[in-house]
């Protein structure tokens, strides 16, 4: 067992929270990582194992755009290119999976940024 610290206190509500989401090939999880300067996101089916689509703030193509930007428009823009690429893909239903962080701030802009790429969840 970690010791008590705030990201061993994460991964626990992680955890708790990965009981509940799981991703099928019909409607793949949307995992959120969020660490002190960067976001991260992955659309990953958990049938396979596989990761489908990924983008986040150290994208080649977002790095550009993201410069002169805040870090929850950051989040915003990377949940727009996630959920554009998802679209490529074909998949247009996801579940949310927040990684134990709450759900505030980047991770709620992230989200919204995702919704209004076209994903559904």
């Amino acid at each position: 067992m970690a010791k008590n610290t705030r990201s061993a206190a994460r991964e626990k509500r992680h955890l708790r929270v990965r009981k509940k989401v799981f991703g099928t090939p019909e409607c793949p999880r949307l995992c959120v990582f969020r660490s002190v300067s960067e976001i991260y996101a992955q659309v990953i089916d958990d049938v396979e194992g596989t990761t489908l689509v990924s983008a986040s703030s150290i994208d080649k193509e977002l790095r550009a755009k993201l410069e002169s930007l805040k870090k929850s428009e950051q989040a915003t823009l990377v949940g727009k290119t996630i959920a554009e690429r998802a679209k490529v893909k074909g998949i247009d239903a996801v579940v949310f999976d927040r990684g134990g962080f709450r759900y505030m701030g980047r991770i709620k802009a992230l989200a919204d940024g995702a919704r209004e790429g076209g994903l559904k969840f």
